[in-house]
This record gives structure tokens, C-alpha cells and sequence, in this order.
């Protein structure tokens, strides 16, 4: 038997470009075309040192503020996801009494422009927390982000001269629909985008929401294992977790920053506080809880326990 040996690489080549074409079908188109924007990188610098310097500038009231936003105090949650409610269901209302006044002038013509009014004011606010949010990203994530700040930000300005537009001579009220249906319509594709930052890159979700851990105590080392004074990472079946002796007591927390995923075990400690390396988040390794943003979600904490020399964890309560 002959072997071809042109056909037969030929024919790998087509197999390869048809692996390669595959690859490419699976990536989502949004994200596709957003990775080929380059110019998305310097934009987002840009907004990322102004909103960083206007926090700077507040001093220490600034860095409470900035956590308020982020959802870190108060709220408990990100922040910016639940104000988002408030103007697309404002505008969406507004858009129904606007067309309907037209339609049939059952509805008052006052109320589309008090829906763009309160819609207005609750963008403002969800604006200023995304911004917040948007200063902690980086990478594919940054650019996804700025897309959608972008395209936010423009509506906003979109839904401003369109509530001032309907405070004018009567005739500019079918005009100001019209932009203010515009806007809309852009909103719904900017939320597309939020929802994609969100679900599909994992922005400000909980990570380790992915994880379970032992409802039993496991073997994780031995009392040498864990020095005075520093943190050690281990496994607890399959569980990354960080372990410190403080005033020879063992504490552990999870050991993957619930905001971005970062290693807490390189991170800056300071008495029982943990600042992650990659956004600065601060947790408390006594009982897991974040004392500082932009995470808003606690570090699963563990039961420690010191037996015979042996050092052995369990979770205080379940993950899933």
C-alpha cells in the first residue's frame, strides 16, 4: 500500500482550519468583536484614574463611600445590579404612557415625564456605582465594562435632553418620545451587555459560590505546619483554604478572594486582616467577614482544630 504523503497533509491542514474556524464559532460573538476593540483599553484608563482620583481626593471619607457603592457596607450585595431595576422599569413604563397618550390620550401626558424623571434620577445613581464597580476591572472584563458604561452613560445623557426637551414649547413633545423611545431601545442592548459581564465573565459574583468543602473535620497538616504570625494555604478536600496562628490560636478562611478570585494567602496581613493582592479587599480572618471593598460577599469560614499535633477543619456551615 502507497502512502500520499501531500494528500494526507492537505487534507490536516483542512482539518485544522476547520478546528480553528470551530473555536471561533464558539466564542460568543459580543465578546469576539469586544476583544478586537484595542481602543477600549485606553478609554477605560482613563476612567478608571478619574474615578480612582476622585475617591483619593475625599481622604478617608472617600474609601466608606467608595465601599457604599460597591454594596461592601450597607447593603451586603453588590450595589449596582439592584439600583439598575429602578430606571429600566421607570423608562419602560415611561415609554407605554408616552405611546399610549398618543394612542388613545387616556394617560396623561405628565406621567411618561415623571417615569423619565424618576428613571433619570435612579440611573444617575446606578451609574455612579458602576463606575465604582468598573475601577476594580481589568482585561476582557474591563472592556466589556466600558462597552456597557458607555452605551449607559449615553442613554442617560439621551433621557436628559429628552426630559428637557418636554419642559419646552409644546411642539418638541413627539420629538422627545421619540429620543426617549430611542434610548430604550439602547438600553435594552446595554443590558444585554451587563447581563453578559455578570453571567457570562463572572463580574462581582461570589467565587467561591463554586466551591464545596468538609462538613467533617480533615487532615490539612501538622502544628508545624503553621508558624506564629503567617498564613499557609491547603486543601480541604478539593476547598482552597488559609490558615494563620494569631496569638497561637489557628484561624482559617477560604483562601479564594470572593470578588475576583485572587490568593489571599499573598496578601498583606495586618493583625487579623487579610488585604488581597489583586484589588485590596479586606477580610477578617476570625470569622471570615469583609471589613472593606470592592468585595461584598464574606470568606467561608472554618472550624479549626489541633489534635495530637495534627491540624484538622471543617466549614462552620455549608457553601451550596
Amino acid at each position: 500500500m502507497r502512502l500520499d504523503l501531500g494528500k494526507s497533509m492537505e487534507i490536516d491542514r483542512r482539518r485544522i482550519r476547520r478546528l480553528i474556524r470551530q473555536a471561533h464559532t464558539r466564542e460568543r460573538t459580543l465578546d469576539r468583536v469586544i476583544r478586537g476593540q484595542a481602543w477600549l483599553d485606553p478609554v477605560a484608563e482613563a476612567v478608571q484614574k478619574a474615578v480612582g482620583s476622585f475617591y483619593a481626593a475625599l481622604g478617608p471619607p472617600g474609601a466608606s463611600l467608595k465601599d457604599v457603592m460597591h454594596g461592601t457596607r450597607v447593603l451586603g450585595h453588590p450595589l449596582h445590579p439592584a439600583l439598575t431595576d429602578i430606571p429600566i422599569g421607570a423608562w419602560t413604563v415611561g415609554v407605554l404612557a408616552d405611546w399610549i397618550f398618543i394612542a388613545t390620550g387616556r394617560v396623561p401626558q405628565i406621567a411618561g415625564d415623571l417615569a423619565l424623571a424618576v428613571g433619570l434620577a435612579g440611573a444617575i445613581l446606578a451609574a455612579i456605582a458602576g463606575y465604582t464597580d468598573f475601577h476594580e476591572t481589568e482585561g476582557h472584563e474591563r472592556r466589556t465594562a466600558v462597552v456597557h458604561g458607555i452605551a449607559m452613560s449615553g442613554v442617560i445623557a439621551m433621557q436628559a435632553v429628552s426630559l428637557v426637551m418636554r419642559l419646552g414649547p409644546e411642539g418638541m413633545r413627539p420629538a422627545a418620545i421619540l429620543l426617549s423611545t430611542l434610548s430604550w431601545l439602547i438600553v435594552v442592548v446595554a443590558a444585554y451587555v451587563g447581563g453578559q459581564l455578570t453571567f457570562g465573565i463572572g463580574s462581582a459574583v461570589n467565587h467561591n459560590a463554586f466551591f464545596d468543602g468538609p462538613m467533617e473535620f480533615v487532615k490539612v497538616g501538622t502544628r508545624d505546619d503553621f508558624p506564629e504570625g503567617e498564613m499557609r494555604r491547603v486543601a480541604a478536600n478539593g476547598l482552597p483554604v488559609v490558615i494563620l496562628r494569631r496569638q497561637g490560636l489557628l484561624h482559617a478562611i477560604g483562601a479564594v478572594c470572593s470578588h475576583a478570585g485572587g490568593p489571599l494567602h499573598e496578601g498583606e496581613l495586618d493583625g487579623d486582616v487579610v488585604t488581597c493582592p489583586w484589588h485590596h479587599s479586606k477580610f477578617r480572618f476570625e470569622d471570615g467577614r469583609v471589613v472593606g471593598g470592592p468585595a461584598t460577599f464574606d470568606q467561608p469560614p472554618l472550624f479549626v482544630r489541633e489534635r495530637g499535633g495534627v491540624v484538622e477543619v471543617r466549614l462552620a456551615h455549608p457553601l451550596k
